[in-house]
């Protein structure tokens, strides 16, 4: 447990450091909102891209940046569950807190029948989004291939039906279903459906993530001490 919090203290030390993530964490899930300003459910789900990207973005970059130190953290001590879930912890404090700040927003602002609804989609949008992008951080050679996958991810997400079935398959599907529900009523959507959906989604994800990780990791066994 106190390797798993030291190393999202360093975690969150190395966001702090990066202007730019921060930068993008805050801004990007404003410029998706006020996009769609004038019509209340369009744009309290762009927000909410805004802010699956954002946060799959700085989770992305962290996994990149964090190829080198890990081996040497492993060979210091450090288990490759202790390195995930450290990060993992980190990533998903500073999305809440975005995921919190927006929910704010979204309540001054927009008339919603169940402003506690948006704020549980927000939320669920960042559980969704770490996993979703360390795996990619993980998966992929470098940061701008892993930026390129997650923005035909969230495009898809923009532009295919949320009605058809095929746009269950994609990660962020849940955010119409619950947004729907909060700003017609139940009615329209289903709060239930959309949360279990995102349950299942961030389960599967972080199974993928933490399962490639530490595959990566032991396959280091040329830099492990006999």
């Amino acid at each position: 447990m106190i390797r798993t919090l030291r190393m999202a203290e360093m975690t969150l030390r190395e966001l702090l450091r990066r202007r730019g993530v921060l930068g993008l964490l805050l801004l990007v899930p404003l410029v998706f909102y006020l996009g769609r300003h004038d019509q209340p459910g369009q744009a309290i789900r762009f927000a909410s891209l805004g802010v699956g990207f954002a946060v799959s973005t700085a989770a992305l970059f962290s996994a990149v940046g964090g190829r080198e130190i890990e081996p040497r953290l492993t060979l210091s001590g450090f288990r490759p569950r202790h390195l995930y879930l450290g990060r993992l912890l980190a990533l998903l404090t500073a999305g809440l807190l975005i995921s919190a700040l927006y929910s704010v927003v979204v309540t001054v602002d927009q008339d919603v029948a169940n402003p506690q609804a948006v704020a549980l989609e927000l939320a669920l949008t960042t559980l969704v989004a770490v996993p979703l992008g360390l795996l990619l951080g993980l998966a992929v050679p470098r940061d701008m291939e892993g930026t390129l996958l997650l923005i035909s991810v969230i495009g898809a997400q923009m532009v295919i039906d949320p009605a058809k079935d095929a746009a269950k398959v994609l990660p962020f599907w849940s955010t119409r279903e619950i947004i729907t529900y909060a700003v017609d009523g139940a009615g329209s959507g289903s709060l239930t459906s959309g949360a279990t959906h995102a349950a299942v989604v961030t389960a599967l994800l972080v199974m993928a993530s933490g399962g490639v990780m530490s595959l990566r990791l032991r396959r280091r066994t040329h830099m492990q001490f006999v």
